[in-house]
């Protein structure tokens, strides 16, 4: 049985430090990247089709649309193989209380019966939101076991905590 580390994250305009910053990768990517290494799991990063507005709040309209439509927005391809995959580290950012739709899409695709997921939630303050329950009703044939909440300014200095809980989760 093996474990993967699938996640979404978003470079450029994000929201810390009180504004909007750039950032050359992603908050939730640098916590997946070292999640992956230090178990050995394969890395799978979800990537919409159609990419999201390079302005931040411009994205966050579409999160909020595509949140209230229920949307599962068309992912890139190929999958990872779910074959022998009993646990999934599942990384992604807070977007309007939960995870970004695209992270559903990529969910609905799995096979998840008996599977492990461990959220891993970076945000700026609003923790894991709904996300956990959110997962749980969603997807009632996982195991989703407790999440852990990381600032996402804090995201490089926090791959220790990370991994740490990694660990202990799966």
């Amino acid at each position: 049985m093996s474990t993967l580390v699938a996640y979404y994250s978003r470079a450029g305009q994000n929201y810390g430090h009180g504004g909007v910053i750039d950032l050359p990768k992603g908050n939730t990517e640098i916590l997946a990247e070292a999640i992956a290494a230090d178990l050995g799991a394969d890395l799978f990063k979800i990537e919409t089709v159609e990419p999201y507005p390079t302005d931040y709040y411009a994205t966050t309209d579409v999160a909020k649309k595509e949140l209230r439509d229920k949307a599962r927005p068309a992912i890139q391809g190929p999958l990872p193989s779910m074959e022998g995959v009993d646990k999934i580290v599942l990384g992604y950012p807070n977007w309007w209380g939960t995870m970004p739709m695209a992270v559903k899409t990529f969910l609905d695709a799995c096979d998840l019966a008996g599977v492990t997921i461990a959220p891993l939630c970076t945000n700026e303050g609003s923790g894991l939101g709904g996300s956990v329950g959110d997962l749980r009703r969603s997807y009632p044939a996982a195991n989703v076991v407790e999440g852990l909440s990381i600032r996402g300014t804090d995201a490089a200095r926090s791959t220790s905590k990370a991994i740490s809980w990694a660990r202990k989760a799966l």
